[in-house]
């Protein structure tokens, strides 16, 4: 078996809403597979308890990459400390779960900023960066709330919808300058953000009576799909937006 193939040994990693959840789980299993990575976060308490808690090459930053003067500190940091950049994960988010005709200006924005901009400005700074590597990669963690209706607020499903766009528009735009980018889309995981509706029984036994695998995920699932994209063995995959979802994308009405 060529191990190269499923390495990122020596690869240089950005992973943004890095200390907790889906981000926390990423990092862990990037530095597993031999990655330097910068975990990014708004909360220094959680950065902290990150870097005791594993071994590896690990650098943390906080940042609130929501905002410029967010992802000013982040691209300082990276353009002072490396030469050039091979993955971009694209993690962080949030979510305010209400119908449409609540939502208030600033809350519309709050989410906007958080989930899509971020995204868009991060790839666009470090477009340099990532076209340096002879193996750049981006992954955006979207969401099933943008490939169908869920229960989540309109707003969220929309920067995930968006999201799923940039994917493919920036893997042919950025495919000459050897930049893969690629999508992972979650269903209810068992992060922070999902455990609050999560504890409602009855909900929850709606989420698991439309999921086929019949569990809620694990950040570690999505972790795993994220860097086998980051992979020489994934080579030849890009603008593509995988559900980590148990099923619940290809169910249709199928009683138990």
């Amino acid at each position: 078996m060529n191990n190269y193939r499923w390495s990122l040994a020596g690869r240089k990693a950005i992973v943004t809403g890095g200390s907790k959840g889906i981000g926390e789980a990423t990092v862990k299993e990037l530095l597993a597979l031999g990655a330097e990575v910068i975990a990014v976060a708004r909360n220094t308490d959680t950065l902290d308890t990150l870097a005791k808690s594993i071994t590896g090459n690990l650098h943390t930053l906080a940042a609130d990459v929501s905002t410029p003067e967010g992802r000013e500190a982040l691209v300082n940091w990276v353009t002072t400390n490396w030469n050039s950049l091979d993955i971009l994960v694209n993690n962080v988010g949030t979510n305010i779960r209400k119908p449409t005709a609540a939502y208030t200006s600033e809350e519309y924005d709050f989410i906007m900023n958080t989930n899509l901009r971020s995204a868009f400005e991060l790839n666009r700074a470090f477009y340099p960066l990532l076209s340096k590597s002879t193996q750049g990669n981006i992954v955006h963690v979207t969401s099933v709330a943008g490939l169908t209706h869920v229960r989540t607020g309109s707003v969220y499903g929309m920067t995930k919808a968006a999201l799923t766009q940039l994917t493919r528009n920036l893997a042919a735009e950025w495919a000459p300058d050897n930049i893969r980018v690629n999508a992972v889309a979650p269903w209810y995981i068992r992060t922070p953000l999902a455990e609050t509706v999560l504890q409602n029984e009855e909900f929850y036994n709606n989420v698991i009576n439309r999921t086929p695998a019949r569990k809620v995920g694990e950040p570690e699932d999505v972790a795993a799909a994220i860097a086998f994209l980051c992979m020489p063995a994934a080579a030849y995959i890009t603008g593509q937006t995988i559900a980590v979802d148990g099923g619940f994308t290809i169910n249709g009405f199928h009683p138990q």
